[in-house]
C-alpha cells in the first residue's frame, strides 16, 4: 500500500468466512489496519460512526439494512469516510446504483484477490474504482446514476427489503419500530412507485436492484 499512515478499514459482510478472509488479506498488506467488523447493515452504520474508518468495505447484500442504505447513512454521517462496495453481482446496473448512493468504488468479490488493494488505494485517494470486468471504459463512475431505486425513500427501501425477505406488515413494523398502519402505508407506497401488483413483483424488483440477494 503506497500511502503514509495506515489506512483504517471497517469490514461489513454477513458471512464470517468472508470477513475472515478479507481481514487476513488486508492485514498481510503493509499500510492496512482493520479496525472493526460488522455482520449486518445496522451494525455497519453503528460501527462506522463509532470508529470513523478511512474506508468502509461493504457487502451490497446484508440483512437489516442493505448496502445501498448503509452507504447513504455512512456518507451522510461521515463525509470523509469512503465506501468500497463488495458484491457477487457482476452487474453494471447494481454498480451504478451503489455509486449513485455514495460509494467511491465497486468491486466484484471474485476480483477481490487481485484487485482489492488497487481498489483501496484508489478510494482512499477519493478516486473512483470499478471492477474492470464491469467497466473497462474510463469514466464509468463519474456518470453513474440509479434511476429505479432513487424514487423510494430510505424507509421505503427498508420496507421493500423486508417485504422481499418475506416479513409481514406486523413484523416490518416491529423491525423498524413503527406502527402497523405506517408499515402498511410504506408497503402501499413501495408497490405504487415500482408498479408492483403482488409480493412476487416486489421480490423481483428487489433482486433486480440488488436490494436482496437471489
Amino acid at each position: 500500500m503506497k500511502t503514509g499512515r495506515p489506512i483504517r478499514i471497517l469490514i461489513a459482510d454477513d458471512h464470517e468466512i468472508v470477513r475472515r478472509g478479507l481481514r487476513t488479506l488486508l492485514e498481510s498488506e503493509p499500510g492496512c489496519s482493520v479496525i472493526g467488523e460488522a455482520a449486518n447493515g445496522s451494525e455497519a452504520v453503528a460501527k462506522a460512526v463509532e470508529l470513523r474508518p478511512d474506508v468502509a468495505l461493504l457487502d451490497v447484500d446484508m440483512p437489516e439494512l442493505n448496502g445501498m442504505e448503509v452507504t447513504r447513512r455512512i456518507r451522510e454521517a461521515l463525509p470523509q469516510t469512503e465506501v468500497l462496495a463488495l458484491s457477487v453481482h457482476d452487474s453494471e446496473h447494481v454498480a451504478r446504483q451503489m455509486i449513485a448512493c455514495g460509494a467511491r468504488g465497486y468491486l466484484v468479490k471474485s476480483d477481490a484477490g487481485s484487485e482489492l488493494i488497487a481498489a483501496l488505494e484508489a478510494v482512499v485517494r477519493h478516486k473512483p474504482f470499478v471492477s474492470p470486468r464491469i467497466s473497462p471504459a474510463h469514466g464509468f463512475a463519474s456518470t453513474a446514476t440509479a434511476p429505479a431505486i432513487a424514487d423510494l425513500t430510505a424507509r421505503e427501501r427498508e420496507t421493500a427489503q423486508l417485504l422481499a425477505e418475506g416479513l409481514s406488515n406486523k413484523e416490518i413494523a416491529s423491525r423498524l419500530d413503527i406502527s402497523v398502519k405506517t408499515a402498511e402505508t410504506h408497503r402501499t407506497n413501495v408497490m405504487r412507485k415500482i408498479g408492483a401488483h403482488s409480493l412476487a413483483d416486489v421480490v423481483r424488483y428487489a433482486i433486480r436492484n440488488g436490494i436482496v440477494e437471489p
